[in-house]
């Protein structure tokens, strides 16, 4: 073997002996936090819950965030514009909520406490609104439900007087949602609602009409998810009752929505 061979050799043999040495030194993958926060916001055409406006069909620009410990614990708000003529001159709803959710055989627990907060709506010597719940659910793949509860007065119809002394116990809340990766990153979205209204919760006031019967609500959607993250929603929300607004306007039939949200 002549000087030039030798030289070569040498030099692979160092060229090997460099690369195990990176890949035997490469770092190891970061751990996963036992704590992660994620926030979020999002610009609605209206803002509906359980299938009835809380905006009056106006727009609502929304936001919160989340706290989820790896253990299962976690804790959450979320805040929205609402209409003032609604919550007696409240025009801010701010939900908080904590649980703690895990899962056995792929089958999905959760449970937890919901708390609704409308600052301002005891203005005028009004008694104010608020409502808690408690919730217990399950999901299974992209199909989840929850049970919510309340604990005690039903967005406050009995100190509203609504109930004339009764109480909303027995009233609860049904929510079926579901989701279906459609590809091409649109995505469906689907959910079924079920509001059951005892004592005072059956008699509780919104603008020119009254609560007198149950409740079915239910929505179809359709989503796109842009590569900066933005996710643009379009859907269509429906009730099985007829409300109107403070202005008149229905705000429970049938309706078309569109919002653009972010996560980060």
């Amino acid at each position: 073997m002549n000087k030039t061979q030798i030289a070569l050799a040498t030099a692979l043999l160092a060229s090997v002996s460099t690369l195990t040495y990176a890949a035997d030194a490469a770092p190891a993958p970061a751990p996963t936090p036992d704590w992660t926060i994620t926030g979020n916001a999002a610009l609605s055409s209206d803002y509906r819950t359980r299938g009835i406006s809380q905006t009056d069909r106006r727009a609502a620009f929304s936001g919160g965030f989340d706290v989820a410990h790896s253990s299962g614990f976690y804790i959450g708000n979320w805040n929205s514009n609402i209409d003032s003529d609604f919550y007696t001159g409240a025009n801010l709803e701010l939900d908080f909520w904590a649980g703690y959710k895990g899962s056995v055989e792929g089958i999905g627990y959760d449970i937890g406490v919901f708390y609704y907060y409308y600052p301002g709506s005891d203005r005028q010597g009004a008694a104010g609104i608020d409502n808690k719940e408690i919730y217990v659910g399950t999901s299974y793949g992209p199909v989840s439900a929850r049970l919510y509860i309340p604990v005690d007065d039903f967005f406050s119809a009995q100190r509203q007087n609504f109930g004339n002394g009764k109480n909303a116990a027995g009233s609860y809340y049904l929510d079926v949602a579901g989701s279906y990766d459609l590809g091409n990153s649109f995505g469906l979205i689907g959910h079924f609602g079920y509001q059951k209204l005892k004592g005072a919760a059956k008699l509780q006031e919104i603008g020119k009409s009254k609560f007198e019967n149950d409740i079915i609500d239910w929505k179809l959607g359709v989503t796109y998810t842009f590569s900066n993250g933005f996710v643009a929603t379009v859907t269509y929300i429906d009730t099985d009752i007829k409300i109107a607004g403070p202005s008149g306007k229905k705000i429970s039939g049938p309706t078309g929505v569109f919002s653009i949200s972010k996560t980060f």
